[in-house]
């Protein structure tokens, strides 16, 4: 994952920050009894992916061919590799 920049976006930075906010607030009311407080932190939770989901429509996250499961078979068809060593070939 870390060869592919897989989520090092501003898109997923502020998703998973907000989300972990809303995580952090609901695990608190939780152990103080307040269910309304919960639900409140939940919300924040779905509001961090839905932030983040806006943020990757405007461009800040990271775009589709730039990861390897959207190379088509014509990109893989142009690329040759060979298994022989560079000196071994002719």
């Amino acid at each position: 994952m870390a060869g592919s920049s897989h989520g090092h976006t501003p898109a997923a930075w502020t998703g998973v920050t907000i989300a972990f906010i809303g995580f952090c607030v609901s695990g608190a009311y939780m152990v103080m009894a307040q269910p309304l407080g919960f639900w409140a932190g939940m919300v924040i939770v779905v509001l961090g992916g839905v932030v983040g989901m806006v943020m990757r429509a405007m461009g800040m996250g990271q775009p589709k061919d730039a990861h390897a499961v959207y190379e088509t078979a014509a990109v893989r068809a142009n690329t040759t590799t060979s298994t022989e060593p560079a000196a071994a070939q002719s």
